[in-house]
């Protein structure tokens, strides 16, 4: 399931790619697998996830051979990122910036390793379907490494441009899957056993795997209202 559209990254040949909290890989293969030849790099906190992100590499087809490209993972913190100044010339952050204690410290460290007229594009949980959930379930945010905070997208951008971005683009995903989240959280004690959060995660499987054109279509319709996710897209300014 990708958040990010790629095709707005402007991606080239031979560009370095970062995915800083690559997660179990889900963006990550989409860029190593990209019709563009990238060298990406997957960097995560959690072993356990990183691990699922390398093992996604060996269960996928080959890509092809030419033009060469490569991946690398670390284990690393965003606060702390272990790479050099201007390594990358594209960062994506998907869905990790409402987990961090810190928000400012990493994107100091994501304009730090990004080269001048790098482009960086992050996603985050939307401001009113996150609110929902924050006000039906108390453990949906107190859960060890969940959510600690709620973005205003307007707030964050001007967060992130004040760091020396452009930004030059925003959209939203994930519509189908703000009442599934509205659904666990109201039923939080019983989101386990619960047969309608059940079959309502049958249909975002089924959606996934099948993309048929009627979700896919309604999906796309419904985003700009109940999208569950929020991307945004900058260009870091030239030195």
């Amino acid at each position: 399931m990708i958040t990010l559209n790629l095709d707005h990254l402007g991606l080239k040949d031979g560009e370095r790619v970062l995915d800083l909290g690559c997660g179990r890989g889900r963006h990550l293969h989409a860029l190593y697998w990209h019709e563009r030849a990238l060298d990406v790099t997957g960097l995560d906190l959690d072993f356990a996830d990183l691990g699922a992100a390398i093992d996604g590499f060996f269960e996928l087809p080959p890509p092809p051979e030419t033009p060469p490209r490569s991946a690398v993972f670390s284990v690393g913190d965003a606060g702390r990122l272990p790479f050099a100044d201007a390594s990358f010339d594209v960062v994506i952050c998907c869905e990790v910036l409402e987990h961090l204690p810190d928000v400012d410290a990493a994107l100091a460290e994501i304009t730090r390793v990004l080269k001048p007229g790098g482009r960086f594009a992050l996603s985050v949980p939307r401001y009113w379907p996150e609110k929902i959930c924050w006000k039906l379930s108390t453990e949906y945010h107190n859960t060890p490494g969940g959510h600690v905070r709620i973005f205003k997208d307007g707030e964050l951008r001007r967060r992130v441009e004040d760091q020396g971005y452009r930004f030059y683009r925003r959209h939203w995903a994930h519509a189908l899957h703000s009442p599934y989240w509205w659904l666990q959280c109201a039923l939080w004690e019983k989101r386990e056993t619960s047969g309608f959060i059940k079959a309502y995660r049958k249909l975002l499987e089924w959606d996934l795997l099948s993309a048929p054109r009627l979700t896919r279509w309604s999906e796309k319709a419904l985003n700009p209202v109940l999208g569950k996710s929020v991307a945004l897209y900058f260009e870091k300014a030239q030195a």
